[in-house]
């Protein structure tokens, strides 16, 4: 009878780890997953500004220094690389950097494009800014999406008696994607004249 009872814990005990394990691998690859959305839509972003750019440039020859920080701020932008198989935390405030600095950038960039009412009504412009805007609400859905499953990791790291097999098979706490301290852009760049 004691044998009988001492094998039913721990079978029990071993059904709890193999449940718990199985939890981490699927939080960390979520998180994963969710990263990579992210970068799917940065890029788009990326692809995005080159012709935005021009389409003002056109109307607005005269704001070369707006426009070379706007191209700086992109080619810093998609340099700044995270392989979503292994992202460290000096990464991610790396690119929380870059795309605070792009922001700003746009945000400059579209402010240009106020002063001139011909531009605001050309066709190109108005998909390229309805696009845009679209994709920064992509990005923001993104980040929560990835922040949420980098949440839900860090608390199943942080909870008895979770975090016992989280630290025995070495699963490690991410970080959330947030944009920089201080930047000057905390809000989606607007892109509504």
């Amino acid at each position: 009878m004691p044998l009988t009872i001492l094998l039913g814990v721990v079978a029990v005990a071993a059904v709890y780890v193999i449940y718990a394990y199985n939890n981490f691998v699927k939080l960390v690859q979520r998180s994963k997953e969710a990263w990579a959305d992210i970068d799917v839509q940065l890029k788009r972003r990326y692809d995005l500004i080159p012709n935005l750019i021009e389409t003002v440039k056109g109307y607005a020859a005269h704001e070369r220094e707006t426009f070379e920080a706007v191209t700086e701020a992109r080619t810093n932008a998609t340099a700044t690389h995270i392989d979503a198989s292994d992202i460290t935390p000096e990464q991610i405030a790396a690119m929380a950097g870059a795309e605070s600095a792009l922001s700003g950038a746009l945000s400059r960039l579209l402010a240009v494009a106020e002063n001139y009412p011909d531009l605001k009504a050309n066709t190109n412009f108005l998909e390229l800014q309805r696009e845009l805007s679209d994709t920064e609400n992509k990005i923001q859905a993104a980040r929560r999406f990835y922040n949420t499953n980098v949440r839900d990791l860090n608390i199943a790291l942080q909870s008895f008696p979770s975090n016992v097999i989280g630290n025995m098979f070495s699963f490690a706490a991410m970080d959330f994607f947030e944009l920089e301290e201080g930047s000057e852009q905390r809000e989606p760049v607007k892109v509504d004249f």
